[in-house]
């Protein structure tokens, strides 16, 4: 997006100013323009009803909120909530964006006619009215702030705020006009939108937002059934290695139900700190992300018409090039040992992830989180699906965009800024399209980015990946955190800022972390808030903590180091004793219990903070030689200083480096395998519950980057 695009978004939030202003010149100048201007600029005490039911091109969607109840437990109409108190943004749809819309339903044959008398049923009928204005409605609650004033600059990024079907709307900026923005690609009216009432926002629309419903899985196997070109090839191979009935799950119906009939308690202020209420998430959804070859590679590389490619074609082009060539050469597909299995499944993630949210940016060395400006490179680490292995997305200021498994050479000295330099053609990764969101291909439970190279996960991949530091952030090890909208939300409404999880006794709601019945595992994701956390959220799990994680896969087989990063800058932490394996029934012990009160150069604990010389810390100086000398003399102890590439203020250029709150600490050093899983645990070795863990972010690095004679890992 060009400067001025982004200018345009930024202007966005000073428009109630600028309204009431343009409002009050109207009254002196006349208006040629046959605009539906007359209640654009709105400074009265009018609602968002008001303003709809005034003019008669809304008269239909009018008519639809008038019928349809706030939810199948309220009688109270949409047009009622409309015109209450509240922070409301609606994307309203015209009558004939309306009448559009009952024309795709026919043409479909869904109904018999285009009008609303062609619905089979009254139950159908219904059932469409709630799509219509379920999905054009977003419920601030009481946040005062109007979400879609500032819609996000990344291209078909989302709108944190979900709307009342719980779907977060994707945003499109159109190459038509830079005033024109498409919701889930229906065109937005380029004259008509922000418009203010005293309850919220207005945009008109000249299309219908209604999402479509499908499934990944339902979505894949209609592509085959109909012979749809763009991802057929893709949907094939994943359907073969028996996916289907995974990647058409949505929603965690059990939950859903234990939620509501109130088997998950909602809410505590147990063990609270400054007031806060926190609760447990209303949904478990499932989700998925998809890096798809497109029809047009396979059909250049396998020399048929997409179509016609078999499954046998993939095979065997995949056998001639030796990929996996450990994997099975056989016709059992669902086999993890198999070679399509392995190959379709490091295509797929167990959480969805939107375009703003592929690498999140927050706070690295140099981003303008206001401008929405890169700063230093910056990396994400998942665990594909199938047979666990990892996947790096990254995206640098240089890189032009979002690539998997790019390994660029980076300014990483000690004078540097982590910047890319340049980037060997073999190392340049793979460029991550931009998903096609139109009609069909809006997948309700995934996110298909288009790739135009082989996604594999091959020698040179794994060579790089232990040749440099991997830094992962926990919460991007829990894929539930990405799939419910937990992860560095940025909705500032208290149930999104204080998240509870369940004890797994209680519900299994984690899959990758066992919590013990006197846990509370809590949950914060820091964007309203000026944490010095390396991407704003923090883990702050209280009780008489005892909790394990599942770790995520090392690349190669060889000795690693796994650190764990703090921020102490109060008196409630901890001590915790680490605990580290592949059986979870016999996790041994890593060496004495950790004070997490410890910071670089003092112990706060409750009763006062203290002086301390036991981490080595000390203050960068000018001379380089002296600065690495004492890193060395802090990993002698365990320790080491923050990392550079985290700054700890926004918008400057502040290193978790030079702050002596922020340190790293060695907790394992042991020979790890590709091939096993790991468990890291944590166990408090205090009797108080208020006392905490914190958790920001974890690392995995090899011994050939933490013990290299030749290049002394980077600062960064």
């Amino acid at each position: 997006m060009s400067f001025g695009n982004i200018l345009m978004t930024q202007t966005r939030k000073s428009f109630f100013a600028v309204a009431v202003i343009a409002a009050m010149v109207s009254c002196f100048v006349s208006c040629t323009e046959t605009i539906d201007s007359s209640s654009r600029y709105v400074f009265k005490d009018i609602t968002i009803a008001d303003y709809l039911q005034k003019h008669e091109q809304y008269s239909e969607y009018v008519r639809l909120l008038t019928q349809v109840p706030v939810s199948r437990i309220s009688e109270t109409t949409l047009i009622q909530l409309l015109s209450a108190r509240g922070n409301y943004t609606v994307f309203a749809p015209t009558n004939d964006a309306i009448q559009l819309y009952l024309d795709t339903l026919w043409r479909k044959g869904i109904i018999t006619e285009p009008s609303w008398d062609g619905f089979h049923s009254e139950r159908a009928r219904d059932s469409i009215e709630k799509v219509v204005v379920y999905n054009s409605i977003l419920d601030g609650g009481d946040n005062t702030q109007v979400y879609t004033y500032d819609f996000p600059i990344q291209q078909d990024g989302e709108i944190s705020l979900p709307n009342m079907y719980d779907r977060r709307l994707s945003v499109h900026l159109s190459d038509d006009s830079l005033d024109l923005y498409l919701i889930n690609n229906e065109p937005m009216d380029v004259r008509n939108h922000d418009i203010p009432a005293i309850n919220g926002v207005i945009h008109i629309m000249n299309g219908v937002v209604a999402p479509s419903n499908n499934t990944l899985g339902h979505w894949m196997f209609d592509n085959i059934d109909q012979g749809r070109e763009g991802f057929h090839v893709a949907s094939m191979l994943a359907l073969a290695v028996g996916l289907r009935d995974t990647l058409d799950m949505y929603q965690d119906q059990v939950y859903e139900d234990m939620y509501l009939r109130g088997d998950i308690k909602v809410n505590t202020t147990e063990y609270e700190l400054e007031g806060h209420n926190f609760h447990t998430p209303e949904h478990r959804y499932y989700g998925f992300t998809y890096f798809a070859e497109t029809d047009s590679f396979w059909t250049a590389e396998i020399g048929k018409p997409a179509l016609e490619i078999t499954i046998e074609d993939v095979v065997a082009y995949l056998d001639a090039k030796g990929i996996y060539p450990e994997a099975a050469r056989n016709t059992d597909y669902e086999d993890e040992g198999n070679l399509l299995n392995q190959f379709v499944t490091y295509h797929l993630l167990p959480e969805r992830l939107p375009t703003n949210h592929l690498v999140y940016h927050w706070s690295e060395y140099g981003y303008n989180r206001n401008m929405k400006q890169l700063g230093s490179a910056l990396s994400e680490f998942y665990t594909t699906m199938g047979k666990r292995r990892l996947l790096k997305i990254y995206e640098s200021k240089e890189s032009n965009g979002v690539f998997l498994n790019r390994f660029p050479v980076l300014n990483n000295g000690r004078d540097g800024d982590y910047h890319e330099l340049s980037c060997a053609p073999e190392n340049e990764g793979i460029f991550i399209g931009s998903p096609n969101l139109e009609g069909e291909n809006n997948v309700r439970n995934a996110m298909v980015y288009p790739i135009d190279k082989l996604l594999v996960y091959d020698d040179r991949t794994r060579d790089n990946l232990q040749r440099n530091r991997i830094r992962f952030l926990v919460s991007s090890m829990l894929p539930e955190f990405m799939n419910n909208n937990i992860r560095m939300c940025e909705i500032q409404q208290t149930k999104y800022l204080d998240v509870w999880i369940p004890s797994t006794n209680e519900y299994n709601y984690l899959e990758n972390v066992i919590i013990s019945d006197d846990t509370r595992f809590y949950y914060w994701p820091g964007t309203h808030a000026g944490w010095r956390n390396f991407e704003s959220d923090e883990f702050t799990i209280r009780g008489i903590q005892d909790v394990t994680f599942t770790l995520p896969p090392v690349p190669r087989r060889g000795t690693y180091e796994i650190r764990y990063a703090i921020q102490n800058g109060g008196d409630k932490r901890g001590m915790v004793q680490f605990y580290w394996g592949k059986d979870l029934e016999k996790l041994a012990p890593m060496g004495i219990p950790l004070d997490l009160r410890l910071s670089g150069q003092y112990l706060r604990t409750a009763r006062g903070t203290f002086p301390s010389t036991e981490t080595g810390w000390e203050q960068d100086s000018d001379d380089d030689d002296y600065n690495a000398e004492v890193d060395k003399r802090m990993r002698n102890k365990g320790f080491m200083k923050g990392a550079a590439q985290q700054a700890t203020k926004d918008n400057t250029t502040e290193k978790a480096r030079d702050q002596e709150t922020t340190t790293r600490r060695i907790i394992v050093r042991q020979t790890m395998d590709p091939d096993e899983t790991y468990y890291l645990r944590f166990k408090t070795v205090m009797d108080d519950p208020t006392r905490f863990l914190y958790m920001d972010y974890l690392e995995y690095v090899a011994k050939e980057v933490y013990d290299n004679p030749e290049t002394p890992e980077d600062i960064w």
